[in-house]
């Protein structure tokens, strides 16, 4: 007959440990056979972690069957769910199996009632890791709590369909017709992503190619897209006289940001976010060159900017600081507000916006010059797949784009423009 475990009482239990090699002195995990069941134990890992065991026949196994865990399991009760288990197996049910198929159960329900709002949450902490900018969290997160959450927010996704897309969408597609594609495309991509794991199987119905383009007018027919306002090329040379004529940071920081044709978060950086503006160590005076560190570009890549002779001189007035120093800074010599340059402009009385001059400059090079295109998009530091372009992206055009920017300084400032017979190749050779 098998040997009969000492039945241990609570104090016994409670002193028990693991064990430690006679040889190496390393901790050993220990199975300790506590009594009053048979096959009951009490598993001591080697990190000191308890849990009951309860290692009995099961058809023609002898599996580990866990009860929980020590001490929030007493012994008393350990000793219960072992006379219950053992019950089952004698009436011809596996407890293994049981598990399983409660966790199966458990976890149909769960996904049977995933809430819109439930995996909203879920796929925007996921996203958020490939944000390229934290406010973007911020921004899916008010847009879809204020249109899309009152109408899908306690439904589960498995049954969200046509005619809640179009509770959301239908108040606002032909009055804030860019904010609802946004809204629309942001519940598209989540929905997507609950078929992906299995919590809908249904059609998505707040795609737009080859469903919703049948339901509603396309946001460009209703609205042309909106663009940043700008400066029209002719009044640029009055334009940057009256700015030449105004002292501060800000009113340079606006040429410099005009003559380099940038971004305005490419030159004052971005405040919300604690995203720092062009620094001393990005310019190579000798050179003339200014490199953008690929952080601060939309394309993530590193952009080299050719000075022209104004932006140098702009620079070579600012008061110097260490390398890490910001060239232009706020008022208190830290990071500028967002609103640095438009209070500059509205001071002015000019209904344009900083970023609007790189359109002016864009403008001004297809017009006004022959230089390829190619060329003006690089200094813009537009990105572009085709594979030319992308040929022209590598090279990066350096000397044909300081040529290009001189120019360009020449009109701002005395309204000379190339003449479109002289025709500039990007190759190097005559036209």
């Amino acid at each position: 007959m098998p040997k009969i475990a000492k039945e241990l009482s609570p104090i016994e239990v409670k002193r028990l440990s693991f064990r430690v090699d006679s040889e190496t002195g390393e901790p050993l995990e220990v199975r300790y056979p506590v009594g009053g069941v048979s096959g009951l134990l009490l598993k001591i890992t080697t990190t000191g972690s308890r849990q009951w065991i309860l290692r009995t026949k099961v058809g023609k196994k002898r599996p580990d069957i866990g009860l929980g865990p020590y001490p929030e399991i007493s012994l008393a009760q350990a000793r219960d769910k072992a006379r219950e288990v053992k019950e089952k197996i004698r009436n011809g049910i596996d407890p293994l199996e049981e598990k399983r198929a409660l966790k199966r159960s458990l976890l149909a329900e769960q996904i049977s009632t995933l809430t819109f709002q439930k995996a909203m949450e879920e796929y925007i902490r996921m996203k958020a890791k490939e944000f390229r900018n934290p406010r973007q969290e911020t921004q899916w997160t008010n847009s879809l709590t204020t249109y899309a959450i009152p109408h899908l927010g306690e439904l589960p996704v498995r049954e969200i369909d046509l005619p809640h897309i179009k509770q959301v969408l239908d108040p606002i597609w032909e009055t804030k017709t860019e904010t609802a594609n946004r809204v629309r495309a942001r519940i598209e991509n989540i929905l997507g992503w609950c078929a992906i794991h299995g919590y809908r199987s249904n059609e998505n119905p707040a795609r737009w190619q080859g469903y919703l383009d049948e339901v509603y007018p396309s946001p460009e027919k209703i609205k042309k897209r909106g663009h940043f306002a700008a400066l029209p090329v002719d009044e640029m040379p009055e334009f940057i006289n009256d700015l030449g004529k105004r002292t501060g940071t800000a009113a340079r920081a606006l040429e410099f940001l005009i003559l380099t044709a940038s971004r305005t978060n490419e030159v004052i950086g971005d405040k919300r976010i604690g995203k720092a503006g062009v620094t001393w160590q990005e310019i190579d005076l000798a050179r003339k060159i200014w490199t953008v560190p690929a952080s601060r570009m939309k394309s993530e890549k590193e952009h080299r900017v050719p000075l022209a002779d104004s932006a140098i001189k702009i620079l070579e007035g600012m008061e110097k600081g260490a390398p890490d120093d910001l060239i232009f800074p706020g008022p208190k010599g830290d990071l500028p507000s967002n609103n640095f340059l438009t209070a500059l402009l509205k001071r002015m009385d000019r209904k344009v916006t900083a970023h609007g001059f790189r359109s002016t400059f864009k403008d001004w090079a297809r017009e006004r010059t022959a230089y390829a295109d190619e060329v003006s998009e690089l200094a813009l530091a537009h990105v572009n797949s085709d594979a030319t372009r992308a040929a022209y992206a590598r090279s990066e055009l350096i000397d044909k784009r300081r040529q290009l920017m001189q120019d360009w300084e020449q009109y701002c400032y005395h309204g000379k423009a190339q003449e479109v017979a002289k025709v500039v190749s990007i190759g190097g050779g005559k036209t």
